[in-house]
């Protein structure tokens, strides 16, 4: 499926003049699959009621630096645009009533499937996280606290995981931002090393969207914003979901 992406994508960016061919890869309606509204996309993915459990909570490993920006972060989400993502198993949850295009449908096996940031079960361990999202600015803030099972030098956090929780934060601003789904390019600049436990800050803003391409670039620092830990840039491909068919 993701070479597929990957071909289009290529086809898209080389060839402008495919836009108006056939193509597997919709283009982008400005009416999308979630509805004619803001407001109908996001309620699909924030769902008012859920009985799904969201990773997203303070939980006994949070630091007290991630725990007090958690807290500052939801005061905004009362005055100043801001929402608080919910963080699910699965991006399947996510999306629920909602399908890839069947040119990149795949059968696939749904009993436990999850994302890859929320592999690792026990609390504190791996990958602690929030994601908070400003829509009119198309900015998000992720807080992220790496665990001792993401170590890579001793004592501090594995790069991959970092960009892993780049992706990710990329991914989910993406598709709130317009309908980004699927990564055409990731590029990290390293810059210091994360203490496993610590607090990371980062800041993650669409730049443009052009060609079905959203154009993001990443922050990521300590919360004094004293240390930069990295800055990376994503592209993202625009893609148009389908409503599943009932059952």
């Amino acid at each position: 499926m993701i070479r597929r992406c990957f071909q289009v994508a290529a086809r898209l960016g080389h060839h402008r003049g495919l836009l108006e061919a056939p193509r597997i890869l919709p283009r982008l309606n400005p009416a999308s699959a979630f509805g004619s509204s803001t407001d109908s996309k996001f309620s699909r993915f924030l769902p008012e009621k859920t009985d799904l459990k969201d990773y997203a909570l303070p939980n006994a490993s949070w630091c007290s630096d991630m725990l007090s920006l958690y807290q500052e972060f939801l005061e905004k989400t009362k005055s100043s645009g801001w929402i608080k993502l919910p963080s699910f198993k699965s991006n399947r949850d996510h999306i629920q009533g909602l399908k890839l295009p069947s040119g990149l449908a795949v059968s696939s096996d749904k009993g436990d499937c999850r994302i890859f940031t929320r592999c690792i079960q026990v609390e504190g361990q791996g990958f602690e996280y929030v994601i908070f999202f400003q829509p009119t600015q198309k900015k998000s803030v992720c807080l992220f606290q790496p665990g001792p099972y993401l170590e890579g030098p001793p004592g501090f956090a594995h790069g991959g995981s970092l960009a892993a929780m780049m992706d990710e934060t990329f991914s989910k601003t993406a598709f709130l931002a317009g309908e980004g789904l699927f990564t055409l390019s990731l590029n990290i600049r390293f810059k210091n090393l994360i203490p496993v436990g610590s607090l990371v800050v980062m800041d993650v803003e669409v730049d443009k969207i052009e060609d079905q391409k959203l154009y993001m670039s990443c922050i990521a620092h300590s919360r004094d914003q004293q240390t930069v830990y990295a800055k990376s840039s994503g592209v993202f491909l625009q893609l148009q979901l389908e409503e599943e068919s009932p059952q």
